[in-house]
């Protein structure tokens, strides 16, 4: 019988490794961030070894080889433990006009590197014409600005003369807001407004989120430069810093006698162990009625989902639907949802 040749024991040394990966990134969900903020990193990069595995295993299927098996049991187990990162079919733009059409989007500011972001931007949401749009990385101006003046009520974190100590938040919305107040990040410039807000006979509390940022991306090419350890000790303290902010959001709803609903820049991906601490409870407007692969972030053409709007069993999400226009570094999210019965 002929021996295994070097090439076949490369391929599966390197395939029991993606293999490994693989299970790492199953159980990453469960790893809390403050304790294991290097093996949160794996959260980022589950679609890739995912597909690195489906890879392996049809090499090896292909050679009817029982390594298959390395790849096909985390495989097999993906599918049972992870949510998708694609989904087919939707009920995208079947929502009745008394649903209440949320938009989330990250609007860097209004400065992205595009001619007229801003005016872009405004004409954008105009015509989407969501009933509460929130917005993460605001522009400081609008606060004073008439544009989107089919919102009465709107909430801009920001006041003229003061220190700008944190990242912009805001919430325009067509319903009346009744109070509002942001939520400070300790050690963090990034930060959550709420509001509560009723809708017909029904208050609600909206939380509009922007949790601790990567900034990193310029940094990357540093790691060509041998200063990698640099990145990884920011995305380690990024995520621990993540998940002690959806930890302090997760206290402030428990105090809240409201109906509630959750959106925002997680900076964190669905496979993550931040998003599963915001998200246990709640509804995914992707997951209910999204399509495609619902990202709304490229990270150097990698795409990356980590704008999200939740919602808990109170509500039900009737649409949801991501957008192609880049006007910012995120791509916006729409979700239509009702008000259900208490169950």
């Amino acid at each position: 019988m002929k021996k295994p040749g070097i090439f076949h024991k490369s391929m599966l040394f390197l395939n029991i490794l993606m293999g490994l990966a693989l299970v790492l990134c199953l159980f990453v969900r469960w790893m809390p961030s403050e304790y294991f903020p290097f093996f949160a990193i794996f959260s980022l990069v589950v679609p890739f070894f995912l597909g690195i595995n489906v890879l392996f295993f049809v090499y090896w299927l292909l050679r009817k080889h029982k390594n298959m098996l390395v790849s096909g049991i985390p495989l097999m187990a993906s599918i049972f433990i992870l949510h998708p990162f694609f989904k087919t079919g939707s009920t995208e733009g079947q929502h009745a006009d008394s649903d209440i059409k949320i938009m989330s989007y990250n609007t860097r500011n209004f400065s992205f590197d595009i001619k007229n972001a801003d005016s872009l931007i405004i004409d954008f949401v105009t015509k989407e014409d969501p009933d509460i749009a929130c917005f993460q990385e605001f522009y400081f101006r609008m606060k004073k600005r008439k544009e989107l003046s089919q919102y009465p009520y709107k909430f801009v974190d920001f006041t003229y003369g003061e220190p700008k100590e944190r990242v912009i938040q805001a919430i325009y919305s067509k319903y009346p807001i009744l109070k509002i107040a942001p939520i400070s990040f300790p050690k963090s410039s990034n930060s959550a407004v709420y509001a509560d807000i009723l809708v017909k006979n029904d208050t609600i509390r909206l939380y509009n989120l922007h949790l601790q940022s990567f900034r990193i991306v310029p940094e990357i090419k540093t790691i060509e430069k041998q200063k990698y350890k640099k990145v990884i000790f920011q995305m380690k303290k990024v995520m621990r810093l993540q998940k002690e902010q959806a930890t302090l959001i997760r206290e402030h709803i428990a105090q809240s006698p409201y109906k509630t609903i959750i959106v925002g820049d997680f900076n964190a991906t669905q496979f993550s162990n931040t998003y599963h601490s915001l998200a246990k409870d709640f509804s995914d407007s992707y997951f209910e009625a999204g399509t495609g692969f619902g990202r709304t972030y490229n990270l150097k053409g990698y795409p990356m989902r980590i704008d999200y709007i939740l919602a808990d069993k109170h509500f039900e999400f009737t649409s949801h639907k991501n957008y192609d226009n880049r006007y910012s570094d995120h791509y916006p999210i729409m979700a239509s949802c009702k008000l259900v019965s208490d169950q």
